[in-house]
């Protein structure tokens, strides 16, 4: 290739970085700059023109020559300044930053008006030199504040399930984009803005983090644990320092969106247990019933349902005698929640959240048994299936669930859809079974949550 080509071929490559380049600069915001520089520096020469006008005796004309001066440098400020604030990279810098004085700042304050009084009264060069660099350590300890508060971003991953009352790790990952310098001695905390209301934050405790290097990321092991059912949000996530000297503590919020809900708590509890067994025995009598085939007739044992007696091998044996049929392959279970409460008391409202627990506990116990299952509340329905496939829809509506009035008609059981075959229901009501047909309290277990 000949030289005349080549210098052809880099002229050409130069052009395309050229106008990169030129992409890239604010020219209005240089133009501007410079007006204001050769602005200022006007305004500086009219200033030392009107003081050599003063030292010769021409007050007047001094006078408005300063003015002119002032209405410049004014003019800058107001037209220039601003302008130029907004274009540039100083909004890192103008970043909202919350100070509290920490006991050692209390301190340390108190001493600088000491010694601010003393060098007043004494005019003591050393009290002055000394009262300057106490001032000077506040200066540079905001400074780093704000250096280690800026270009850190922030993380926080949940499990795709959380219980409530159940530890869970969650995994938190601060990075650090600043290019030279590194990030000292951070507090990570959380917090609701007051718009979302009575909203719990899903990271309720402190993370300290000592040292963050330039241009690195850290993940954090976190033990969370959500003390109640229901929606927690973190739509704000707040970083607090005290370096370098602990004489301040500068806090900076950061906006992320993260939510998480809690499930109901599904530890088994002693009432739950108290209650397995009977229902059990129920769940287990109805599916014999629904059989022709006479399996057994055995001893007649307490959890057994009166219905199954046989009278005639009874009155032979001289003891109770019961029939058992054979049982069907898979059981079909419905879990009805009746959301209506009588009265908005504490202790209401506490028996229905143990409502909600219990009902949690039975649905998990049908899911681990590889039953059929369903589920009625206030509104929701989901239909019967194998309970692997519904149980987190279960329980992601048990967690949302909230109690109404009871002479709020917006909800009703619709009693004649429970009433079919070859399906068991569980029904949580505030109300006694008395109200509900006989149909279906034959094929029903129902769980006064009055008695919790």
């Amino acid at each position: 290739m000949s030289p005349s080509a080549q210098s052809v071929r880099s002229i050409r490559g130069i052009a395309p970085a050229l106008r990169r380049l030129s992409a890239r600069i604010d020219f209005p915001a240089w133009r501007r700059f410079f007006l204001a520089l050769l602005g200022l520096s006007l305004a500086l020469y009219l200033a030392l023109y009107a003081t050599a006008l003063s030292q010769s005796g021409l007050y007047v004309p001094a006078a408005s020559v300063a003015a002119l001066s002032l209405l410049l440098t004014a003019f800058v400020a107001v037209r220039v300044v601003p302008y130029l604030a907004r274009r540039s990279a100083l909004d890192r810098w103008l970043m909202k930053v919350e100070y509290e004085f920490t006991r050692e700042g209390v301190v340390y304050l108190a001493a600088i008006a000491v010694i601010a009084l003393a060098a007043l009264n004494t005019g003591n060069n050393l009290l002055f030199i000394v009262l300057s660099c106490m001032i000077a350590a506040i200066a540079v300890s905001g400074v780093c504040s704000r250096i280690v508060l800026q270009g850190l971003e922030f993380e926080l991953t949940l499990p795709e399930h959380v219980f409530a009352g159940r530890p869970i790790g969650a995994r938190l990952r601060l990075k650090n984009r600043k290019r030279w310098f590194p990030t000292f001695s951070v507090t990570i905390s959380g917090r609701v803005s007051a718009a979302r209301g009575a909203i719990p934050a899903i990271l309720s405790q402190e993370v300290y983090l000592p040292y963050l290097p330039r241009r690195s990321s850290v993940r954090e092991e976190v033990r969370l644990t959500f003390p109640r059912r229901g929606r927690y949000l973190q739509d704000t996530l707040r970083i607090s320092t005290r370096f370098p000297f602990g004489l301040l503590r500068k806090t900076r919020s950061i906006t992320c969106s993260q939510e998480a809900l809690a499930l109901p708590n599904i530890q088994p509890t002693g009432k739950f247990l108290k209650l397995l067994s009977s229902i059990g025995a129920e769940t287990d009598n109805d599916l014999k019933g629904r059989s022709h085939d006479l399996y057994a007739i055995r001893d007649y044992q307490q959890s057994d349902s009166a219905r199954h007696i046989d009278w005639k091998a009874t009155a032979r044996s001289r003891q109770l005698k019961v029939r058992e049929f054979t049982s069907e392959d898979e059981r079909r279970i419905r879990l009805v929640f009746d959301c209506r409460v009588p009265d908005a008391r504490p202790a209401t409202l506490d028996k229905f959240e143990k409502g909600v627990e219990l009902c949690a506990c039975l649905a998990w116990h049908f899911f681990e048994t590889g039953a059929v299952l369903g589920f009625t509340a206030n509104r929701i329905e989901v239909p019967p299936s194998p309970a692997g496939q519904v149980i987190y829809p279960v329980l992601e509506a048990l967690a949302l669930i909230e109690p109404i009035m009871k002479d709020d008609s917006a909800f009703k059981l619709p009693i004649s859809d429970f009433i079919q075959p070859h399906t068991f229901q569980i029904i949580l009501a505030f109300q006694p079974p008395e109200p509900f047909p006989a149909r279906l309290q034959q094929s029903s277990f129902f769980v006064p949550m009055e008695s919790l």
